[in-house]
């Protein structure tokens, strides 16, 4: 349908509550909203001569039909908006993703276990409590924790390192228990962990209840050395309350939310209180928009209700979205009980909602200078490729084999020209035999192609503007060839050729010339950025590869031992080094692995002395 037959059709809907989704030509859904009433909604973005922003003037650009769901009320067409907005996740909705990582508190599993942060989740059997957006305050936390309950921060191993050696400077001026002495018990030592952890997970008036309580439990004992521990504990943790109240809330549990905006973008930026003081800051970046009204709109609900983040008692915002009743009423019911969502007219928290709006105002400016020079790359990147818009999802692959024949395949994602490591993925190759780079990356697009005609979530299920193979003219024909017919088969593709000196030289196409980017040194950084990346990511994994099946070789070199069982041990316990950790009920217990098998691995990792011959 035309923009002038949308418009009409518009004008027919009612002046009621409810939903409206809109489409696009291949019946797609890419943007769903709720109004108020239907009609003044819908018929404003298809009247002409109505203003939009960006994002809203290419959501119309692409629009073909819309639908419409009729409600008993705006509490409905916001409960319905949300569940349809999660369930389908369409192109034009806001994206409700920051572009911090994620941080976890690492505990390991050992005689002694050990805290500390973490930047990823490795499988390396710790547990990970997490994640966190922000770094800063897991570090803190970890710090905090390892002060008061006085842990280890060294690099000795326990037990092996107990006896050896005098404590150091740590445990002499009372900022460690001084495991390595020999005086602390096991026990106790990991009761400070379990504290600990509890601190971190539930807080600190959680653990001041507990510890009080074991407290008075010693010293019920007459057992007052660990008593005077706990109470040590104790007054620790309420000095580093004290410390903490530089910023804090009126309220126990709140966030407070402000937005700024550019001629470009919006920033939302968001300040989370957690019994009283500042644990956490987020912020999400919105690019093509201006709108704050209508962002401020659609991003609370999705916030709060999408992804089943933590909503708080208290919501302080710099201004009331549309509908601001009924959000507070979902937002309550999903609690379990209410929710005040306000704008605070004066006091501390007026305050706090004007920095939450500053900090929203110094991202925008930080990030100005670096998005421009990014959309630059990607203009640039657009004339010389011929391309109709700006890439922004570029998608790259490359293969890595190694001696035996096997190949491996890598692929990463730049967003926006930055890359987004949710998105990247790694193929082991299922119908390749040997070395042969065309075969493998014609294999590897295809099963690409193949997720997202199923309709497969996450990065599989979006199409990339733009694809970048490693290799010449040969690879990209062999990608073409396996294309063919599928839904990417109409999405640009270059091959990124290097030099003799193994150097990013020019980009080419299955069919034109090369195209030379030495005279072109901001697209020439970009390409060789994302080739180089692409490499590094497709190399890891085979080194992880042949990492894993040379563990697997080794534990093939224990007798009754076979390739079966070899990987079950692997899956089970993911490293040799726990393999030879665990009894012989451990392994057992592993899926696959037979009792005989376990007995002849633990008798390998454990054999026992020689007995001496009786002299006669």
């Amino acid at each position: 349908m035309t923009k002038r037959e949308l418009w009409e059709k518009a004008k027919m809907l009612p002046l009621l509550p409810g939903v409206y989704i809109i489409r696009d030509k291949t019946g797609e859904i890419i943007y769903i909203g709720k109004a108020k009433r239907l009609r003044t909604r819908v018929s404003q973005y298809f009247r002409e001569g109505v203003p939009h922003d960006a994002k809203v003037t290419k959501m119309i650009q692409n629009a073909f039909e819309f639908d419409v769901i009729v409600t008993q009320s705006e509490f409905e067409a916001l409960v319905l908006e949300c569940s349809q907005i999660k369930q389908h996740k369409p192109k034009y909705n806001i994206l409700l993703k920051d572009d911090k990582g994620y941080s976890y508190v690492k505990v390991t599993r050992e005689a002694y276990p050990r805290i500390s942060a973490a930047l990823q989740k490795d499988d390396d059997n710790a547990d990970y409590i997490g994640p966190y957006t922000s770094s800063f305050a897991v570090r803190e936390m970890v710090e905090t924790a390892c002060n008061v309950f006085r842990l280890p921060r060294c690099s000795k191993k326990f037990p092996q390192d107990i006896g050896k050696g005098r404590p150091c400077l740590n445990a002499h001026i009372g900022r460690c228990m001084a495991v390595c002495s020999g005086k602390i018990s096991r026990e106790d030592y990991n009761e400070a962990v379990q504290s600990a952890v509890h601190m971190i997970r539930r807080g600190q008036g959680e653990i001041l209840k507990l510890l009080r309580e074991r407290m008075a439990d010693a010293a019920e004992r007459l057992d007052f050395e660990r008593a005077a521990l706990i109470r040590d504990q104790i007054a620790a943790i309420e000095k580093v309350s004290r410390g903490q109240k530089v910023v804090r809330s009126e309220v126990d549990e709140q966030d407070v939310v402000a937005f700024a905006g550019t001629a470009s973008a919006v920033c939302a930026a968001i300040l989370r209180f957690r019994e009283g003081r500042l644990v956490d800051k987020r912020e999400f970046l919105f690019h093509d928009t201006q709108d704050i009204p209508a962002l401020r709109e659609e991003f609370l609900p999705r916030y709060y209700l999408e992804d089943n983040e933590f909503i708080p008692k208290s919501i302080a915002v710099d201004e009331l979205p549309a509908g601001s009743g009924e959000l507070a009423r979902l937002l309550g019911e999903t609690r379990g009980s209410k929710v005040r969502l306000y704008v605070p007219q004066r006091g501390d928290t007026a305050r706090l909602v004007e920095m939450a709006r500053t900090n929203a105002v110094e991202r925008l400016a930080r990030e100005s200078g670096r998005y421009a020079r990014e959309q630059k790359h990607l203009d640039e990147l657009a004339a010389l490729l011929g391309l109709k818009e700006p890439p922004r999802i570029i998608e790259s692959y490359d293969i890595s084999n190694w001696g035996d024949g096997t190949s491996v395949a890598g692929m990463v994602v730049f967003e926006d020209g930055k890359p987004k490591k949710a998105g990247y993925r790694r193929f082991k190759m299922n119908t390749v035999a040997g070395t042969d780079d065309y075969a493998s990356m014609a294999e590897t697009l295809a099963r690409r192609a193949a997720e997202y005609e199923k309709g497969a979530k996450g990065q599989f299920g979006i199409k990339p503007d733009l694809l970048l193979i490693d290799g010449g003219r040969g690879q990209v024909s062999a990608v073409q060839a396996a294309l063919a017919g599928t839904q990417l088969a109409d999405v640009p593709m270059f091959g990124m050729v290097k030099d003799d000196k193994h150097r990013t030289r020019g980009l080419v196409s299955a069919a034109g010339g090369e195209i030379m980017l030495a005279m072109h040194r901001g697209v020439f950084t970009f390409v060789t950025s994302i080739q180089d990346e692409t490499h590094r990511w497709a190399n890891d994994y085979r080194r992880r590869m042949q990492k894993s099946r040379a563990y697997s070789s080794t534990l093939q070199s224990v007798p009754g031992v076979g390739p079966a069982t070899s990987r079950a041990l692997m899956a089970h316990f993911k490293t040799v080094s726990a393999v030879k950790e665990a009894s012989e009920e451990q392994l057992a217990g592993a899926k696959g692995v037979s009792r005989a098998a376990a007995r002849a691995v633990y008798a390998h990792f454990h054999p026992q002395p020689e007995q001496p011959s009786a002299e006669t």
